[in-house]
């Protein structure tokens, strides 16, 4: 008997929007934009970072990447439990765990090769591969247990964590949803409570340490699956009240911290409050700027808006799409220009020349791989 069978009927309705009305590109354009913002974020100082979140609120792309992703494993696996049961969903979680797992490992050696060709120190010291380039054996054994991170790279090493874990983590969301968000809340808060991470070499740091940052993850996958009953409330006025006003506070904190004399009226007290704004272990301010973003975007972006049929729009739903090759390219493209502005000019010409050429070649190459991944479809079914 099909081990999907042995589950109770009531867990079947359980996943009402697997079954959804097509592809929702919602999904695939805030992951494309995500990985666009993270690449003009990750370049040093580049003007290109003003067309991102980060200089606008307490949050980044990073958040966005991360919700969205638990958002996708929610969808893909769910409809693997759907049609293959759960050795499906476990074969596929481990499979692409693998990918990612060596993606990473492919991803580390190509940076090393690029800092080592582009001959520059300061970009070996500022992208931690130094160490991999003077003590190659023992940096890449840890690199092989995911403790050793070139920077840029850590999110992989998170994602191949979340995705060995996510056919449990999705068997207890579909039993019981809002015990297994409370439990991730919880571990969430023990880490700030007691400073607990991952091990990681050779400094203990982690940029995104996978016991908070999966909150949003299973945030992500725990909306797709329970999201009915709390939509409600998320699309409210009051809600919508709150968040805007959330949403102007952290554009004036976030403002100040460019402008001086908008930093001059923030009180001290104020200040003290807020900073520092601990990214590596997901702080609680980061995480409701988040969540005010989400709510705004669900009343300004309808499910048929047709901003997504727009050329920008469609190579973003393409990156989306193919978001784990595109993000290791967003990861190469930022060492490469940032080799480039300290070899060529770190001039503002150069600083937008680098930031649409970039984007520009991420969406050539998801376009060449999405149509490489079309044909051989398209030839099977003729």
């Amino acid at each position: 008997m099909h081990d999907r069978n042995t589950i109770p009927k009531f867990v079947v309705g359980e996943l009402p929007e697997l079954k959804g009305e097509g592809r929702d590109l919602r999904i695939d354009a805030c992951r494309g934009i995500a990985l666009w913002f993270i690449f003009l974020d990750h370049v040093p100082n580049n003007i290109g970072t003003w067309l991102t979140l980060r200089n606008y609120g307490f949050s980044d792309a990073s958040e966005v990447f991360m919700f969205v992703s638990g958002v996708t494993c929610a969808l893909a696996y769910g409809r693997a439990w759907r049609c293959e049961g759960w050795t499906g969903v476990i074969s596929r979680t481990l499979r692409r765990s693998w990918d990612i797992y060596v993606a990473f490992l492919l991803l580390t050696l190509a940076c090393v090769i690029l800092v080592h060709l582009a001959g520059t120190g300061r970009l070996a010291d500022e992208s931690n591969t130094r160490i991999l380039l003077d003590h190659p054996g023992a940096t890449l054994a840890r690199a092989a247990v995911l403790q050793y991170r070139p920077v840029n790279t850590d999110v992989l090493a998170v994602f191949v964590l979340l995705h060995l874990v996510f056919a449990p983590l999705l068997w207890l969301l579909l039993r019981a949803p809002n015990a297994t968000l409370g439990a991730s809340l919880a571990l969430y808060v023990l880490v700030h409570a007691f400073g607990w991470t991952v091990p990681a070499w050779p400094n203990g740091h982690w940029a995104f340490n996978p016991l908070a940052w999966q909150l949003l993850f299973v945030l992500g996958a725990w909306w797709m699956i329970e999201g009915k009953r709390p939509r409600s409330w998320v699309t409210s006025r009051t809600t919508l009240m709150l968040a805007v006003l959330y949403l102007l506070f952290t554009l004036f904190i976030a403002l100040s911290w460019r402008i001086r004399p908008l930093e001059a009226l923030i009180p001290e007290a104020l200040a003290k409050l807020i900073y520092p704004l601990d990214k590596s272990n997901l702080d609680p301010l980061r995480l409701l700027h988040f969540l005010a973003l989400a709510v705004l975007a669900s009343w300004l972006v309808p499910r048929k808006w047709r901003g997504l049929t727009t050329p920008v729009m469609r190579g973003a739903i393409l990156c989306g799409q193919n978001s784990l090759p595109i993000y290791c390219l967003g990861v190469l493209l930022t060492f490469a220009s940032y080799a480039a502005l300290l070899n060529i000019s770190d001039g503002l010409a150069m600083q937008i020349a680098l930031s649409l050429t970039g984007i520009a070649a991420m969406i050539v190459t998801a376009t060449l791989l999405s149509s490489i991944s079309i044909k051989p479809r398209q030839r099977s079914q003729q």
